[in-house]
């Protein structure tokens, strides 16, 4: 167990992360701090590491709080690169490994980053976006100069005196509603939320978090340091696979789309999580149906919380202890939590829907470009641009964004309630809903849905009439699309206006009633690889691999599979909403180095295919 800084009995006792991580270091160095697959830090190495590169840093670019953006790669090397950062006494700027080309340029340029430490991936994005920071470093290749490891295992430079109060990073709102906005957190900011999440989650200096991700997120990282507990990390996307490979964990942390892939998925009776004691969903809503299948299979809490980017970022959690289903659960320590009119702007009792407001000491200092405490109340409250309502016990349950909601005849209505309506059918996979235009009422419900298994007909109509019979009239769904998948952001947020946008452009064509986004397009990639070497080479290249083309825009599902006659015999069969997305892809940079790490291991038969008939027992 280590002996870490919690609990403390104030909040603002807590210590700043860089020194959280040096009390660690004193107290349990021996101590696995993170680990992926073979590569693992102990506290006492990280420690040394972040030292390193801090010192390597601030001759390059002092320590005056310049921003250092980073790709939220999951690895040690992340770690390494942001504790170093914050010791620096410059600011971390987060790049998640899946923003756009555009929107990288864009953060980049608003943040005017000095540096950047970048996976090879990103390094390329970045120079096709003309954005690239003058001082250039990078994950992976510890040979080269610039290299996290490099500079990581250098001379330890004399430490910088932190500010509590000073910004120690800048995360970029989603932008699922409008375009994202960089917001400024200070050093308490961030460790304040550190106990905070820990506390709620019930972290301590016993616990094995497995972070099941698509990108390396500071709040996971920073509540499991501050507890003292072991994080494990986890690259392989099929939620199914990454069952074995949580076992002995305490925590296992995923996202609604992944989880909710996990409760479908027909292998799951068969999977146990032995030694776990809560799985915890975020990033967006998990459907409660979802939720309780997990539950009952593995015999612990599925909880969520909510947070924001401008609360560093979590104001709400269920508690494991006692879940409450549908709900994001109750304020975190020292936290506050209200609902108020949407015009009025004044409190509203328990029970009715309004705009929810939270107040804390993990509120932002203010967003980028704009004076301190721009966005928030002169009494520190601070706007979510969340419609919900508390029950009596203080159980925040969300309704939808503000942006979200619409009318139907002077009715309010929530896309997320009808998504929940959708997803309780047995024949939607997955779901989206919008509102579209309507002469006569105003706006009206439209949903694309992913139906249930390997079945492919034409069933949208059945499927909405037989949840329309069972609503008011004002929550009809007007007019549904069938799809192959449902476009997410990189945290798994649907993008409404987007969908809302390309919905209008199906109902306003010459063929109403084509499947949204190439769903009676997929195509199908098979490659045949014959391993040249060892099989464990090439399954270890090919899990990198999958994890970049499962993150690419189009990526629909793939399924690797070898032969029994033949063990070094490989087939992988992996499908995309269209020819154009799965052009775009193999033409890129990243995809192309890749294949040169295949052709050294594999001879590769590789072909495009499209569906002539399916079948399913």
């Amino acid at each position: 167990m280590a002996d870490g800084v919690l609990p403390v009995a104030s909040l603002l006792d807590t210590p700043l992360l860089p020194d959280a991580l040096r009390i660690l270091a004193e107290n349990s160095p021996n101590q696995i701090a993170v680990r992926l697959g073979e590569t693992a830090l102990t506290f006492a190495e990280l420690d040394r590491a972040a030292s390193g590169f801090a010192a390597a840093l601030a001759d390059r670019i002092g320590s005056a709080g310049s921003v250092v953006a980073m790709s939220s790669v999951l690895h040690p090397e992340f770690a390494i690169a942001y504790y170093g950062t914050l010791r620096s006494g410059n600011v971390v700027l987060p790049l998640s490994p899946l923003l756009r080309e555009g929107d990288l340029g864009r953060v980049l340029t608003e943040s005017a980053a000095a540096a950047a430490v970048l996976n090879d991936s990103m390094t390329a994005a970045v120079a096709r976006a003309s954005a690239t920071p003058e001082h250039l470093l990078c994950f992976g290749n510890p040979d080269r100069a610039a290299s996290v490891a490099a500079l990581a295992a250098g001379p330890v430079g004399a430490p910088v005196e932190l500010e509590p109060d000073a910004v120690a990073c800048i995360h970029f709102t989603s932008g699922t509603t409008g375009q994202s906005k960089g917001v400024r957190l200070t050093h308490r900011n961030i460790a304040v939320n550190a106990v905070q999440v820990a506390d709620a989650h019930g972290v301590t200096g016993t616990s094995v978090t497995f972070n099941h991700l698509p990108s390396y997120h500071p709040m996971h990282l920073n509540s499991a340091l501050i507890a003292g507990a072991t994080q494990v990390l986890c690259l392989v996307p099929d939620p199914v696979a990454t069952i074995a490979l949580a076992a002995g964990v305490t925590h296992y942390y995923s996202m609604p789309f992944r989880l909710a892939r996990l409760a479908t998925d027909a292998r799951l009776a068969d999977l146990k999580l032995p030694g776990c004691e809560v799985i915890l969903s975020g990033g967006s809503a998990l459907s409660p149906v979802h939720a309780e299948i997990l539950r009952a299979q593995f015999g612990i809490p599925v909880v969520q919380g909510y947070g924001l980017a401008e609360t560093a970022p979590l104001v709400l959690s269920d508690g494991p202890a006692a879940p409450r289903p549908g709900s994001v659960g109750q304020v975190v320590r020292d936290t506050e939590v209200r609902v108020v009119d949407l015009t009025t702007r004044e409190p509203l009792p328990a029970g009715e829907r309004g705009e929810v407001e939270v107040r804390g000491p993990q509120v932002m200092r203010g967003y980028l470009g704009r004076p301190d405490g721009d966005g928030i109340g002169a009494d520190g409250w601070l706007p979510t641009g969340d419609v919900g309502c508390l029950d009596e016990d203080g159980y925040l349950f969300l309704v939808d964004r503000i942006k979200d909601v619409f009318k139907r005849d002077n009715w309010l209505i929530s896309p997320t309630e009808i998504e929940a309506e959708l997803l309780r059918h047995p024949g939607v996979a997955d779901c989206a809903v919008v509102d579209q235009p309507d002469e006569f009422a105003g706006a009206v419900a439209a949903a694309l849905i992913v139906p249930a298994g390997d079945e492919w007909v034409p069933r949208a109509g059945e499927i909405a009439a037989e949840i329309n019979a069972a609503q008011p009239y004002y929550k009809h769904i007007e007019h549904v699309e069938l799809t192959r998948a449902i476009p997410r952001s990189p945290n798994g947020k649907l993008v409404r206006r987007e969908l809302r946008e390309a919905l209008s452009s199906v109902r306003g064509s010459q063929n109403p009633g084509t499947a949204l986004l190439g769903a009676d397009t997929v195509v199908t990639f098979i490659s045949k690889f014959t391993v040249k070497g060892e099989p464990e080479e090439f399954e270890k290249v090919f899990t990198e691999h999958a994890q970049y083309m499962a993150e690419q825009p189009g990526f629909v599902a793939y399924q690797m599979v070898r032969s029994l006659r033949d063990p070094k015999v490989y087939l992988n069969i992996g499908q995309w909403v269209d020819a154009n997305a799965h052009k775009a892809v193999v033409t890129s940079p990243e995809f192309q180095a890749h294949v040169k790490k295949f052709v050294e291991l594999v001879d590769v038969e590789a072909d495009l295919y499209s569906t002539v008939s399916e079948a399913s027992a």
